[in-house]
């Protein structure tokens, strides 16, 4: 396994600065899945790191009674809703998105499940899978045939044990995500710290980031700065280091202000215009 650093170094080769003739049409569409009764907050977390990451426009797709939390408390998303209330039961959109994530809060109704099946089956689109929808894979194992190539999962260590068994050592979990991995062809952002990054025949180790991100809804706003980049037309390697980097130095530029107890996952979003700026001044 080749071993590489994400640093500052490594992001500018691939960051690419937004053109003077863009408009919200040439920076991606992203369609946001998931949110249940009780947990919409998850979902606007990640659709607004998803448009502060650069992304011309965004869509929530969650139950009914997410409808007027989002669209209140975000505005600039657009809002599809299912026919169910409390849970997603089955997922119909008429956009046509560069980029698709789903799982944050989605929750694990049966009904739900089915409607990941059914969506997997349908997906061509490039997808990042998160939270719930990482628990439904490692219950219903007969999906993976159905998760694409170059998809990005985002387990936390409790997803990450679902999804693989337990490990006895570092050693040994790293053998069995890299198996998974590579067998097929999936990239793997190990939350954490240090969060990793799992892609092929390398482990990508992020270089930036603190305890400020240990907070609800760090990785809902971490997959929605992924996802944002992939439908800005990054690579999906490359969206899953460029996001994990900023995502990071959210943190290590908030927590200069805040502090490490008083950072909180909006804090990652209102930072991300400073996390861009540190790149774009080195261009």
């Amino acid at each position: 396994m080749e071993h590489i650093t994400i640093n500052k170094q490594e992001i500018l080769k691939l960051y690419k600065p937004i053109l003077a003739q863009a408009h919200k049409g040439t920076q991606g569409h992203t369609l946001i899945i998931g949110g249940s009764y009780g947990k919409i907050g998850s979902i606007i977390l990640a659709s607004k790191a998803c448009l502060r990451s650069g992304c011309g426009l965004v869509t929530a797709f969650a139950p009914k009674c997410g409808y007027n939390s989002i669209q209140t408390s975000f505005p600039e998303a657009m809002v599809v809703t299912d026919k169910a209330e409390e849970y997603i039961s089955k997922i119909e959109f008429d956009i046509v998105p560069n980029a698709i994530a789903i799982g944050m809060g989605m929750g694990q109704h049966e009904a739900t499940q089915k409607a990941f099946g059914e969506f997997l089956k349908n997906n061509d689109k490039p997808l990042l899978i998160d939270a719930d929808g990482i628990n439904i894979l490692s219950k219903n194992k007969e999906l993976f045939d159905l998760v694409p190539e170059q998809a990005i999962l985002t387990p936390h260590k409790k997803e990450l044990q679902r999804l693989i068994g337990d490990w006895n050592s570092e050693e040994e979990k790293i053998e069995k995500i890299t198996e998974l991995a590579k067998s097929k062809k999936w990239i793997i952002v190990i939350k954490g710290a240090p969060t990793q990054i799992i892609s092929g025949n390398t482990i990508y180790t992020n270089s930036t980031g603190n305890q400020a991100l240990a907070t609800a809804g760090s990785g809902d706003t971490l997959s929605g700065i992924i996802v944002g980049l992939l439908a800005q037309g990054y690579k999906p390697e490359e969206a899953a280091i460029l996001g994990v980097y900023i995502h990071g130095l959210t943190a290590d530029i908030g927590s200069k202000s805040l502090g490490y107890h008083a950072f909180i996952a909006s804090d990652s979003i209102e930072n991300l215009g400073k996390a861009f700026l540190s790149l774009d001044e080195n261009l």
